[in-house]
C-alpha cells in the first residue's frame, strides 16, 4: 500500500462493539536464512512512543472473548503480506527493505527471502507453494518446492503491470490480485485493476477500474462465492459475486472503512476484518460492523496451529491477538 505517516496514538481508540439492533455501544480500551533480527523484550503493546494499550473485550461477535494484542516486534520499514505457512509453523511477512522475513515459533525473526522485489501481498496455492505480489519488478511469481521464483504474471495484453498489490487464491487455484499504482514504478496500463489467474495460466482483468481507484487488499468469502477488494482511495470495500468459472460480477459497495482500507482477512464465520489507518475493523458477513480491534494496521492474516491467531502488521510493527474464531489460511 502507499506509505505514509501514521500519526495515530493509540490511547485515543476505541472498541465499538455491534448492538442487535444494528446500532452500536462503545468501550474504553483499558530454504531460509539464519540471519536473525534482535527481538523486542516486550510482549504487550509497550514502545518508546506508544503507551500501553489493552483491548477491550466485545461483549458479542467475533470480538467476543478477544486476547490482548501483544507487540511481536517494533523495527521494521513498512511491514506487510502476513501469511501462515502451515507446513512449517511460522509466519512470513513482507517488508519496505526488500524483505521477506519468516517468524519461528519463538518469535525469533530471520530472512526467508532476500532481495524480495518488492513483495507485498502473500498467499499460498492449494499446493502450500507461495505466491507473491512483487510490486519492484511489477509482477505475480510463485516459488517453487526448490526455491525457485517463477514469474506468473507480468504482463497483460503485452503491457506490464502496474505495482501488484495484494492476492487471494480460490481452493482450485484460480489466483486473485489488485494492481494499483503508488508511484514507486512506471505505470504503463491505462487503468488501476483486479486481475484473475485461471489455474491454466490466462490471465484476465475482471475489473479495469479507473486511474482514481486504488485497488488493494483482497480475499475470498469461506465458500469462496464473493470476493471482497478494498478500494483506499475511496475508504470503502467492494464485493464481487464468483462464478464457478472464477469470473467476478460487477463490483458493489459492502461497506465503507474510516481511514485507508488495506489488507484483509476472512473467519471461518465469514467476518471480514478489514486493516486500515483506523484500525482492523470487523464486519459481519451482512455488513453489519462488529467493531474495530485499534491498532492503525497495514494488513492482517490468521495464523497458528488452530487458526485463531490474527496476525496485523503496521509499518514499523508486528503484531498478535487471539480470537474465538479462527480463519483459513
Amino acid at each position: 500500500m502507499q506509505q505514509r505517516p501514521f500519526g495515530v496514538v493509540l490511547s485515543f481508540l476505541v472498541v465499538t462493539a455491534a448492538c442487535g439492533d444494528g446500532g452500536s455501544e462503545e468501550a474504553t480500551p483499558s530454504p531460509a536464512p539464519t540471519t536473525t533480527v534482535a527481538r523486542s523484550t516486550t510482549s504487550a503493546l509497550t514502545t518508546t512512543n506508544q503507551p500501553t494499550t489493552t483491548v477491550a473485550e466485545s461483549t458479542t461477535g467475533p470480538l467476543a472473548g478477544m486476547g490482548e494484542l501483544e507487540l511481536i516486534e517494533d523495527r521494521f520499514g513498512w511491514a506487510e503480506g502476513p501469511q501462515w505457512m502451515p507446513d512449517m509453523g511460522v509466519l512470513l511477512f513482507t517488508d519496505s527493505s526488500g524483505t521477506i522475513y519468516q517468524v519461528d515459533a519463538d518469535d525469533e525473526i530471520s530472512v526467508f527471502r532476500q532481495p524480495s522485489d518488492g513483495a507485498n501481498g502473500l498467499a499460498l496455492d492449494p499446493e502450500g507453494r507461495l505466491i507473491a505480489a512483487e510490486k519492484t519488478r511489477r509482477r505475480v511469481t510463485r516459488t517453487e518446492s526448490d526455491g525457485t521464483v517463477a514469474p506468473i504474471a507480468e504482463q497483460f495484453e503485452g503491457v506490464p503491470l502496474n505495482e501488484p498489490n495484494d492476492i487471494a487464491v480460490r481452493s482450485d487455484g484460480t489466483i486473485y490480485f489488485t494492481d494499483p499504482y503508488y508511484g514507486e514504478s512506471s505505470r504503463d496500463l491505462d487503468f488501476h485493476g483486479v486481475f484473475r489467474i485461471a489455474s491454466d495460466g490466462a490471465l484476465t482483468a475482471e475489473r479495469r477500474g479507473a486511474l482514481t481507484e486504488q485497488p488493494n487488499g483482497i480475499a475470498l468469502s469461506p465458500d469462496e462465492t464473493l470476493l471482497y477488494v478494498a478500494n483506499q482511495a475511496d475508504n470503502l470495500v467492494w464485493v464481487f459475486d464468483v462464478a464457478a468459472d472464477g469470473s467476478l460480477s460487477e463490483a458493489r459497495t459492502f461497506v465503507t472503512i474510516e481511514d485507508s482500507p488495506d489488507g484483509m482477512a476472512v473467519d471461518h464465520a465469514g467476518n471480514l476484518f478489514v486493516a486500515s489507518f483506523g484500525g482492523v475493523e470487523v464486519f459481519a458477513p451482512d455488513g453489519t460492523r462488529w467493531g474495530v480491534i485499534p491498532v492503525p494496521s497495514t494488513n492482517c492474516a490468521f495464523g497458528g496451529a488452530d487458526g485463531r491467531t490474527l496476525y496485523i502488521t503496521q509499518p514499523e510493527r508486528l503484531y498478535r491477538v487471539t480470537l474465538e474464531n479462527p480463519g483459513p489460511y
